[in-house]
Formats: structure tokens, sequence, C-alpha cells
């Protein structure tokens, strides 16, 4: 069965004049499969680290100009390649700070898209049908360009492939480079007639097995599938163009409404997502992410998503993409191999055959892990990860952790410090996967683990974050009279430290830290001012720089904090003379 884990926010989307658009142009995969580049609809492009949900690089052009169309890398070259109004196409690299001093070179026909074919380099298609080499493009970038579309033609949709609607109708355009040759198909038209025929809402093409699919969304909610060979010469009808026979996929659900921003894209040879559709069993009114098998017409995994939908999705190395409300989700998902045994439940699991111990016996949910000591769990939790490789044990391992902290939850006595420590260790565990592990740790104030798990733990929510500073600065509140805290006492705090580099979205954030009280606020920023006149002196050694933050960490959190909660220091007169240091130390930032 496919199964939807628990998402995580990569970044805010744009404010846009138009509440109907997300602000996000596009998303393209960068060097590898952990990088995406995200250009938005204005005049930015950003590279993510997608595990750490943080931006690595970022470039905007100047004011009053425009990116027309979503960045791509260029692996060959390690370059990002984009078009900014309409026909200027710009090459830069990692390093490049400012896009208007990299390279530029204006064309003499509008762009629709930069294409980057794996293995094939990069493609340039124009707006009106024509296709180019990137590198035959700026060998002579005033080249003419002919017209290979319509006159009342305009593309749609470009799913490495072009679709171009005209008056009520829609032609599918397939363009070989070896041979050269164009071919042109026909849609059949979706509607109770001609007239009243309904336009795709989203196109998602693949190509496999010598054939390229595509598929079509249609407002209605069904799902049809076309399929062009590629094998052989192309077929070219002497003038109109051929008609493209068509499958229906899906039949979904639309509650007697029309969809009005969905999207349906590939996953695999048997598995299609859709998001914008309301879920089977909810009612009208509502958007879900789902995962459909095409096989056998199923519904294997669905998750709500909350707020506007803008019909975008994109996938990519296991992940789904999704723009919603105000931000961007990043939804891990998995599609196992399709049968009739896994479609009716019924295929036994490999795992029993793997793990060899009692664990592996009984399975994460056996009766081993459920009435076993906590020195039994433990021991075998050693020696599972001492005779195998976590890499093999990962889809196992986040099922173990939940099935052990499932148990510490309703038997209190029951808790397995180091065999939950020694599976984070491991580094196949995150938050999404085992969401009550790092909740668990705190409850039992077992800060070793909670240390641990915000060291490993990429995708943290920030009101997690924030519950843990506050239950790290509940015993220096409770010690605490009105002594100075020693630099001694300060270097040893180290679960202070992973809050302060953990992950974080500001916008996120900044709603929780104003629950912070005065008292954990003054102590708190009183210990960032601290941290910053040690770290930046000189002769001061960090002990441990593992658990160190950098200055600008530092001052980022100072400044959150002081956004949060400014009319409660001005207002509480203990925080006078922090403040006057906080002026200092910040003046002395921006000098």
């Amino acid at each position: 069965m496919a199964a939807l884990y628990e998402g995580y926010t990569l970044c805010a989307l744009l404010k846009t004049p138009n509440s109907l658009v997300s602000g996000i142009n596009g998303i393209e995969v960068d060097s590898d499969i952990d990088h995406v580049v995200v250009t938005d609809s204005t005049r930015s492009v950003t590279l993510y680290k997608v595990s750490d949900q943080k931006p690595l690089g970022s470039w905007t052009l100047k004011q009053g100009q425009s990116l027309s169309c979503p960045a791509v890398y260029n692996a060959g070259t390690k370059e990002y390649v984009s078009v900014s109004d309409g026909k200027v196409i710009r090459v830069w690299k990692a390093e490049d700070l400012l896009l208007d001093k990299a390279f530029k070179a204006t064309l003499s026909a509008n762009v629709w898209r930069v294409h980057a074919v794996p293995g094939g380099g990069l493609f340039v298609l124009f707006v009106r049908g024509a296709v180019r080499l990137l590198d035959d493009v700026l060998a002579a970038p005033q080249q003419p360009i002919e017209e290979v579309l319509g006159q009342e033609e305009n593309i749609r949709s470009v799913p490495s492939l072009l679709s171009s609607p005209s008056i009520g109708c829609h032609f599918l355009y397939v363009q070989r480079l070896k041979p050269n040759s164009l071919q042109k198909f026909s849609l059949e038209p979706q509607g109770p007639a001609p007239q009243e025929a309904q336009a795709p809402l989203s196109f998602s093409a693949c190509y496999q097995e010598g054939h390229i699919r595509l598929l079509c969304l249609y407002p209605d909610g069904h799902v049809y599938q076309s399929l062009v060979s590629m094998r052989g010469p192309p077929a070219l009808p002497p003038g109109g163009a051929a008609p493209l026979p068509r499958t229906q996929l899906l039949g979904l659900h639309v509650g007697g409404a029309l969809l009005e921003a969905a999207s349906a894209i590939y996953l695999d040879d048997c598995h299609v997502a859709v998001v914008g559709a309301p879920h089977p069993a909810a009612g009208p009114g509502t958007n879900f992410l789902c995962i459909w098998n095409t096989n056998f017409q199923t519904l294997q995994a669905g998750k709500e998503i909350p707020g506007k939908v803008y019909g975008q999705l994109w996938s990519y190395a296991g992940k789904l993409f999704i723009p919603h409300g105000r931000s961007l989700t990043v939804i891990p998902y998995e599609c196992p191999t399709s049968s009739l045994a896994t479609a009716l439940g019924k295929l036994k699991r490999a795992g029993s055959r793997v793990l060899w111990n009692k664990i592996g016996r009984a399975g994460p949910h056996g009766v081993f892990v459920q009435t076993a000591t906590v020195e039994a769990v433990q021991r075998e939790v050693e020696a599972l990860l001492s005779r195998a490789d976590p890499q093999d044990l990962n889809p196992w391992l986040g099922q173990l952790a939940c099935s052990l902290v499932s148990r510490s939850s309703t038997d209190p006595p029951f808790y397995p410090a180091s065999g939950l420590a020694a599976l984070v260790r491991t580094g196949s565990l995150c938050h999404s996967v085992c969401p009550e592990l790092l909740l668990l740790a705190l409850e039992k104030r077992d800060y070793l683990l909670a240390q641990l798990c915000l060291q490993a733990f990429p995708d943290v929510p920030e009101n997690i974050t924030c519950c843990c500073l506050k239950t790290f600065l509940r015993p220096a509140l409770a010690r605490r009279a009105e002594e100075v805290l020693s630099v001694k006492a300060f270097l040893t705090t180290p679960c202070s430290n992973e809050v302060i580099q953990t992950p974080y979205s500001d916008a996120f954030l900044l709603p929780h830290l104003k629950d912070l009280s005065p008292q954990q606020l003054m102590l708190f920023l009183q210990y960032l001012h601290f941290l910053y006149l040690q770290y930046s002196q000189d002769s001061f050694k960090q002990e441990d720089k593992s658990i160190a933050p950098t200055l600008t960490q530092i001052m980022d959190w100072v400044c959150l904090l002081l956004d949060a909660h400014f009319t409660v220091l001005v207002m509480t007169p203990e925080a006078r003379g922090l403040l006057v240091n906080l002026h200092i130390f910040v003046r002395s930032q921006v000098t």
C-alpha cells in the first residue's frame, strides 16, 4: 500500500496581488535529490536543502525586472539558467551574488520555458512552439525562430512536451530532435457538447518503455491517460492533427461541483497523486492529497491539505511539493510495488524474514516489544544494530521507535532510554517518522535524548522547538536567584545550544516565542548575550564546537526575541540594563 508521511514546511509563500496564485513559478531538482531550486512568480530564485528546510543561496533581479520561467540546473556545467522579461536568457553559478552581473543574452523571440532533460542537456521552448538546444541558442542569440503553433493557439502546459488549446480544442505537440520532426494530436473534448467542452485542469507526462504517457485531469473529476508511441519513425498525417485515443484511469468524486484548482501527476507506472479534490469519505469543500492505484482503482493514501490549494504539485525523489495556504509543504511518500496481494492487504511482509532476532521475528508491534523488560529490549536493540547495517533496517527502525514510544507513554515504568538513543544515533529517524519521541524525552526529562533528537532531526516543528526551549530553561530558573550564571554553567548547557541551531522559519517560530514568560525571556536573552560576548573573543576557545552556535545564529535569535517581546521588555524595569547592552550589541552588528 502507498503511504503519505508527516509533512514539513520548506518555505513561506510570497504575498501576491492575485489570491488565486501561489507565488511559485516552478520547482526544479538541483545537483542532487536533497536540493531543489524554487523560482517565485516575481524576480527571485532560491536554492533549498530539503532535509534541513534551509535556503543555501538566493538570487534576485533588479526592481522592475521579472522572471519568465523557472530556473533550472545544468548538471553538465554546474550552472543555473533562467529567462527574464520574455527573451533575456541568464546563466549564473552558485557563487555569483548578483544576477545582473552574470552572463545574459537577448534572444530574437520570447521563451516559454527552459527544460533540463536527464543526460540530454538543456532545451529552450519558445512561446510559438519552436524548440532549440540551449547551446545552439547561446551560440547565435539573434537567430530567427520559426512559428510552430497556429495563429489562434497558445501553449497551455509543458510537461516535457507541448500542449496548446485553440478555440474549444486542445492539441498535443510532440517535438523530436533526432530526427527533427513534429507530430500533432487532437485531444478528445470532455463535455456534453463541443461548445461546452471542459478544459483540462492539469497535464502530466512521463516516458516509459518507448511511450509517452499523458495524464489529463478534468474539472468533473475524470482522469484520462493517452499513449504516444516513440518507436519507429513518426507518423506524420498530411495536414490537420491525428486523433489521440484515451482511456479513463480514475473517476474522482467531486461532490456535485466542478474542481477549480487541482492537479494530478504520475508517481510511477501504477500510482497517481491528486491534490485539490475532496476525499471520497469527506464532504465537498475539503482539499486532500491522495495517492490512487490506477491498476485497481483504489485509494491507498490520503491527507487533508489545510488552506487554499493552487492546483500545483511537484514530485522529486519520493517527496511531494505542494503550495497551499501561505506555505510550501514537503510530504514524503512511498509507493511499493503494486500487486493484487498488496491491494487486498494479504502480501506477506518481507521484513519478518530479514530480521533474525527476537524483535525481527515478533515485528515492531509484536509481543516481545509489548511485554519484555526494559533491559531485555535494550539488549535486543543493541544486538540488532550491531548485526545489521541500519540503512537496511530503515523501515523497521521507525516502526520500532514508534512501538517503544507508544509503550513508554502507556506504561510509565517502561522507558528504554539507551535503546531509544541508539535508534536516534543511526540517523534513520526524523520527527515526521516518530513525532512523539522528542515529546517523550521532554516529559521524562531525558535531556541527552532530547539533545540527540535536536541534532539528528531536520524537521522539528517550530512549536516543538519552543517547547524544548521552555523545558530547558525551567531548571535554570528554578536554581537561579540573583546570582549571575557562570561561564562553566553556560558551557554545560548543550540543550539550549541545540535549540539555537535547530532549523526554523521566522514566520512560524515567532508566534510561539510570544508565549515565553518574562522570566524565561530575560534568562534566554542574557544567555544569548553571554554567548555572543564569549564567542566573539579571539582568545576564547570553545570546548566543543559541535554544540556551539554561530554568531549569526545567536544574533538571529536575539532579533526574533526582541520582535516578539519588545513591548514587554520596555515595560519591565529589570530589563532596562539588558536592553542597553543589547542596543550596543545590535548596533555593533550593523555599523
